[in-house]
Formats: C-alpha cells, sequence, structure tokens
C-alpha cells in the first residue's frame, strides 16, 4: 500500500484564508451583546446603583437598604420564609422526584404516569395559584383539602353538633345557659326524668334520622332519664317545654349527670332525643349538655390562615415541579449501566441496598444538579405566593417583598433594589455551581 499523500501547501493556505478574522465575528455578535447590555446588564449595573439611594432617589444612603431587609416584621417574615422554602422546596420535591424516577420502572404504564405527573408543568404558576386558592377552600363543600380531611375524621368521628342553639329565655325555664353550656335549673335524683327543651336549632344541622320527640322512658331505681327535643311547632301551638306532636328529638346530643361538680354518669341521646344513663349515684345532681353539642362540627384545616400558609403553598410548589424532577432523574437513571446493578443483585444486595449503596451514588451528579436548579427557582418564587397568599404578609418572600416595595405600595425602589441584589447574589453561586458541574460534564 502507497503511504498518504501529504497536503499540499496551498491546500493549507486555502484553509487558512477561509478562516474569517475575529473582527468579522465580532461584528456579526454585535446586535445580540447590544441586546443583552440593553436587558440584562444595563438593568443589573442600574439596580445595585439605585439600591443606594433613597425612595426618591435623590439621596445616598449607603447601605441603610440592605440594612433594612433585616428590619421591620414584614422584611423578617420574608427571610424566614425563604429560607423555608431554600430548605423544604428543592430537597422535598428532589426526593419526590427521585422515588417517582424509580417506581416507575417497575410499573407497566410508566410513560402514562410520568405524563400525568409532568403535566403541572405544562399549566402556569399563575393557574397552579389559582387552582390551589380554590383547593384550600376552607368551606369543605368548596375546597377539596378540607373536604378529604373531614371525610377521613368522619370515618372515625362523626361529629353531631347544633351550633347556635340554646335554652328559651326569660324566667322560670326548666334549663339555662352557663359559659356556653345547657344546664337544668332544678335537681333530679336516680329514678326521675329531666325534660331539656332546646330552641334556634337551624335546619341544616337537624339530622335526617332525627325522628319525632318523645316522653322519657320509665325510669328505674339508679337510673336517670330524659329528653333533648327541639321545642318548636312548626305553625305554632303546643305546650311549652313538653314534647309536642310534630317536634323533633335531637339525637347525638352529649348529656352528663353532675353531682357535686363532677361528672358522674354519661349519655347520648337517641333519635327521638330521649337518654338513659345507668349507675347514677344517690342524691340530687343536675343534667348538663355541655359546650361542644352547640360548637360547630370540625370543618378541616385552615390552611390559609398564619400558621399553614407557608406550608400549603410549598405543597402546591411541589405539585407543579415533581414532573421537572422526575424527568431528569429519570433520564440519569437510564444511563446508569445495569452492569453495576446486576453484579450487586448476584452479590446477594438486597433492593434497598443496591438502591442506596449503587443507585444514589450513581446518580449523585444528577440529583445535585436538580437540587442546585430548584434552589435557583424557589428563590425567585412569586407567582404562587402572590396568588395563593393573596397579600397576607405572613406568606411572604423576599422575591414578593421586592415587587411589594418597588411597585406594590411600598413606593421605595431603593429598598426593592437592594432586595433584587441580595436575591442576585444569592442566585449567583448555585449558577456557577451549575456552569461548573457542565463544563466538568463535557469535559
Amino acid at each position: 500500500a502507497e503511504p498518504a499523500a501529504a497536503p499540499s501547501a496551498g491546500r493549507g493556505r486555502g484553509r487558512e484564508r477561509l478562516t474569517p478574522p475575529s473582527w468579522l465575528a465580532l461584528l456579526f455578535l454585535l446586535p445580540a451583546l447590544l441586546v443583552l447590555g440593553f436587558l440584562v446588564v444595563y438593568p443589573i449595573v442600574y439596580t445595585v446603583i439605585r439600591s443606594f439611594f433613597d425612595a426618591a432617589g435623590d439621596s445616598f444612603v449607603g447601605v441603610d437598604n440592605y440594612t433594612g431587609i433585616f428590619q421591620g416584621h414584614d422584611n423578617i417574615v420574608a427571610v424566614r420564609n425563604t429560607a423555608i422554602w431554600v430548605v423544604v422546596g428543592p430537597t422535598v420535591v428532589t426526593i419526590i422526584g427521585l422515588l417517582f424516577a424509580v417506581l416507575t420502572e417497575r410499573i407497566r404504564w410508566s410513560t402514562a404516569f410520568k405524563m400525568v405527573v409532568f403535566m403541572p408543568m405544562a399549566i402556569s404558576f399563575l393557574a397552579s395559584g389559582v387552582i390551589f386558592r380554590l383547593v384550600y377552600q376552607q368551606d369543605p363543600d368548596k375546597g377539596v383539602a378540607n373536604a378529604v380531611l373531614v371525610g377521613v375524621h368522619d370515618m372515625f368521628k362523626s361529629d353531631r353538633t347544633y351550633p347556635g342553639a340554646g335554652p328559651r329565655g326569660g324566667g322560670n325555664q326548666p334549663v339555662r345557659d352557663e359559659g356556653g353550656a345547657v344546664v337544668t335549673t332544678g335537681s333530679f335524683s336516680a329514678g326521675q326524668s329531666a325534660l331539656v327543651p332546646l330552641l334556634k336549632v337551624k335546619p341544616e344541622y337537624l339530622p335526617e334520622d332525627a325522628k319525632p320527640a318523645a316522653r322519657p322512658p320509665a325510669s328505674a331505681p339508679g337510673k336517670l332519664t330524659g329528653t333533648v327535643w327541639f321545642d318548636f311547632t312548626k305553625g305554632g301551638g303546643g305546650q311549652q317545654n313538653a314534647p309536642n306532636a310534630g317536634e323533633s328529638g335531637l339525637p347525638g346530643i352529649r348529656v352528663e349527670a353532675v353531682q357535686n361538680g363532677k361528672v358522674v354518669a354519661k349519655a347520648t341521646t337517641k333519635d327521638d332525643g330521649t337518654f338513659t344513663m345507668a349507675k347514677v349515684p344517690s342524691g340530687a345532681v343536675t343534667v348538663r349538655l355541655p359546650k361542644d353539642n352547640f360548637t360547630a362540627s370540625y370543618g378541616g384545616a385552615e390552611w390559609l390562615g398564619s400558621t399553614l400558609i407557608t406550608p400549603a403553598i410549598i405543597g402546591s410548589y411541589l405539585w407543579v415541579w415533581s414532573g421537572f424532577a422526575m424527568v431528569l432523574i429519570a433520564a440519569g437513571l437510564a444511563a446508569i449501566p445495569r452492569d453495576a446493578l446486576e453484579a450487586a443483585r448476584v452479590d446477594g444486595a438486597t433492593e434497598w441496598q443496591v438502591f442506596r449503596r449503587v443507585t444514589i451514588p450513581l446518580l449523585a451528579p444528577v440529583l445535585m444538579v436538580v437540587l442546585v436548579t430548584l434552589t435557583i427557582n424557589v428563590l425567585k418564587v412569586f407567582d404562587l405566593v402572590f396568588i395563593i397568599g393573596g397579600g397576607d404578609p405572613n406568606a411572604s418572600v423576599l422575591a414578593l417583598q421586592m415587587w411589594t416595595e418597588s411597585f406594590g405600595g411600598g413606593n421605595d425602589p431603593g429598598a426593592g433594589s437592594a432586595i433584587a441584589v441580595l436575591l442576585f447574589v444569592l442566585v449567583l453561586p448555585a449558577m456557577l455551581f451549575n456552569i461548573r458541574r457542565l463544563r466538568q460534564e463535557r469535559k
């Protein structure tokens, strides 16, 4: 075989002549550089300069705007909530994404499952905020979250309450109000019967299984019987403080017999409002209907209250971004050599040991990229907090506080610029870490 002919000098010179000069490359890049400078570089420089001036922009205040970020109740709450977001949000989303990515490898309809989990990414944060604003409605008939909580609660404990119900006003009545509870004005002893009439029972709280009020069952030694009923006859008429035809018994009411300040017997009314207490001690007792009979039944959690509002918003963030983490981690799982997993199983490792000692270490670079990317994202979170929080300062974060100070009524662009610079400084290390990681992967 003959050796390949060396390239001629003429060809080399021709290629050198085809290489464009550097000034020509810069000429083509100049429009992009001008747009980048106008839209990115200039706003950054101006924001940094503006952060050292007062609200009007006339007086130089030094670092006062920066120290003010950590002063005042609203600012401190925003800093605290941002720290909670940074610690909780990326970590939980990464863990959920990892679990979804691992589990989807073991189910038949993995593609459909991934599509469903990833689908919230196609919805804007604004629309997601509106959705979860409805999900977190306090009324269980409107809010899905409280509807689930109330359903689970009622499976184990069904409350029957009559909010607003109470005794008839005026003197010489058989029952009276005592700190929200209803107590008989007279005393009873074992072998007697007590009548406990109530008014102001709203129709919506009257159970469907309530039966017409009945007279107390016959008592016996050591027992105390009685009736609790809605002492109201439709159309008027009837005798007060006595069960009449057409009046409804009140089922599910808890009744106590009290003697010397201690509860000595308990009972619960039946569908017709009657009750029977056994083993009532000798001596006079009063009949009491505890206060919790007349308070509203369990209605779920106050998701948008001052205590749960930040965790509730983070929950909506998990719903949106778990699909993003799952897709990236699933791509990393697909790149893991199957030989390493099979070798670990052949050596006797359990699935948990394979996951913890083989899968996780091999996925560490991908998990770190996902974690850092989500950290950058939560530092800038605004839409969900603005929509779901509805202006509640207890839900505020630094990004929302920046908008509030600059455009949302604070009228202090200097303070808003300082918060913007702080967010930029916090995001910059994470961005540099991601860039360094990408360069290492290319090498």
